[in-house]
């Protein structure tokens, strides 16, 4: 007897992906993996967005989860729990912090980057944790349930990577520690509680939003001229995260409507809008902090290279809303859910070309493909990643 559809579940990154919106926030906060991932969803690492499908009965959990998939080892094991091929959407979050703070990106920004994926990291596994009892019904191939991971183990990575995460920050300064502390109680609150309540998609977009901060912070010492790039990366994993959560059950065309009216207000302000840094930051973000320092280039207007990633960041998400839209399926809302997820990556580069720093803002833009290339060959094109 076949049993109904199981509801969405989220997680935050800074994320999605989804990841955003997961872990952080995944990711997660959405993040966050540039070739499709879900903030709670299940869409893959190269945009493929596979249905869970009808449940098993409880008894055989086991035997379906080993057929099938069957165990690829505990390194496998592990890269599927912690969904690597997501953490390529995170570097991009502290390099937009760091352009919007006006400073060119340092030693200081490597910490902040590191801290952001040992903090992500910590979400995808805590995630699966809180959900072990939830997923032995419903994917029952996941590491947890399957047995290929012990609970109490992804709970002491957990523990441990958010603790590595905090040390990151603390090694990039003060300012960089006040935000991820912050940064850090938000994943594990919308993993342990907030998850499931209408509160989720707020604190996802928070963490993806606490993620760019970080950045700004550990460069230039302060957070205040990157809160408008902030706030515009948050309203996109707000945005991708309501439609998560109806991305296994559908039925709601609100929430893509909602969402690709998001990404049109979001393209105009990217493309036609710049955060100018207060008067003296670029030359002086923070004296004597590794990193700060002119930025790479500031202009009146967003220029070309700000305009065809804002034009990128539009036309990965905005296609698959559309047809979310029109037919609320699953699997659209799924697909959905994946281009949210994918336009993070290219509305990154675009937040970080608007400020200036145009070296920068491709590299960032690269992540992308990178992503996808090393999924290819990690052979994880079809690990969900929430």
């Amino acid at each position: 007897m076949s049993r109904p559809a199981p509801g969405p579940r989220n997680t935050p990154a800074p994320g999605d992906p989804a990841q955003d919106t997961r872990g952080r926030g995944a990711p997660a906060w959405g993040a966050p993996a540039p070739g499709g991932v879900a903030p709670g969803g299940v869409a893959s690492a190269d945009g493929a967005c596979p249905g869970d499908g009808a449940s098993p009965p409880a008894g055989t959990a086991s035997r379906t989860a080993r057929a099938a998939r069957p165990d690829s080892g505990r390194a496998g094991a592990w890269a599927e729990l912690l969904r690597l091929p997501a953490l390529f959407t995170v570097p991009g979050d502290a390099l937009a912090g760091a352009a919007a703070a006006g400073a060119r990106p340092g030693t200081r920004t490597l910490l902040a980057i590191g801290s952001s994926l040992c903090l992500y990291e910590a979400g995808m596994a805590l995630n699966d944790w809180a959900d072990r009892a939830e997923d032995a019904v419903e994917r029952p191939h996941r590491p947890l349930p399957s047995g290929r991971i012990r609970p109490a183990a992804a709970l002491t990575v957990a523990g441990a990577l958010t603790g590595a995460g905090l040390a990151l920050a603390a090694g990039a300064g003060r300012p960089a520690l006040a935000v991820a502390a912050p940064l850090a109680a938000t994943v594990w609150a919308y993993d342990l509680a907030l998850k499931h309540t209408p509160a989720g998609p707020v604190a996802m977009a928070a963490a993806r939003g606490l993620d760019l901060l970080l950045g700004a912070a550990a460069t230039g010492g302060g957070t205040r001229a990157a809160l408008p790039s902030a706030a515009l990366l948050g309203s996109h994993t707000l945005a991708v995260t309501a439609v998560s959560r109806r991305e296994t059950t559908g039925g709601s065309a609100l929430a893509p409507l909602a969402a690709l009216a998001t990404t049109g207000v979001l393209t105009r302000l990217v493309t036609h809008r710049r955060t100018r840094p207060p008067a003296g930051r670029r030359a002086a973000a923070a004296p004597g902090l590794p990193g700060s320092g002119p930025a790479e280039g500031t202009h009146p207007t967003p220029g070309a290279l700000a305009t065809a990633l804002g034009v990128a960041y539009a036309a990965t998400a905005a296609r698959p809303y559309v047809h979310a839209v029109l037919n609320p399926s699953p699997p659209l809302t799924q697909r959905a859910v994946g281009g949210g997820i994918r336009a993070t990556i290219p509305l990154q580069a675009a937040l970080t070309a608007r400020s200036g720093a145009t070296a920068t803002s491709l590299l960032v833009a690269a992540l992308a493909p990178a992503g996808r290339m090393f999924a290819r060959r990690a052979g994880m094109r079809k690990v969900s990643i929430t």
